[in-house]
């Protein structure tokens, strides 16, 4: 629940608590802000189980999209970015479904263009509607 939270951000929690409420109010503080988590999550955990057993199986299929947001809260483009460069394809199949079969081939070369034929002097080259 308070992944994000280290150690030193509840030392200046339990500091700036103990300035604002006082040594004497500060432990009554700390059990009642302990309760109210214990309360929370006792909430949390009754409402979880009564919807797993209302939907039943169900509930498998409505939890798995919230674990993919999950996955996706965790993702690390860095890692994303050498997997896709330096990641070893086992099975030889892409993410986009393709899979190669066999080595591709080079290209062929174009087609030789046919050399004019020998004109006489003075004659004029032939015009290619095509290429004009």
């Amino acid at each position: 629940m308070f992944e994000s939270i280290g150690w030193a951000e509840i030392l200046v929690l339990g500091i700036a608590g103990l300035f604002i409420l006082g040594p004497e109010r500060l432990p009554s503080a700390a059990a009642w802000v302990g309760r109210s988590m214990r309360k929370v999550r006792e909430f949390a955990t009754g409402a979880r189980d009564q919807l797993k057993g209302e939907l039943g199986s169900d509930f498998d299929e409505l939890r798995k999209p919230l674990q993919d947001l999950q996955q996706l809260r965790n993702f690390d483009p860095k890692q994303l970015v050498a997997k896709q460069l330096f990641g070893d394809d086992t099975n030889g199949v892409k993410p986009n479904g393709f899979a190669a079969t066999q080595p591709a081939l080079p290209p062929s070369p174009p087609p030789a263009a046919k050399p004019d034929p020998p004109r006489a002097p003075g004659d004029r080259p032939t015009i290619d509607p095509d290429a004009t």
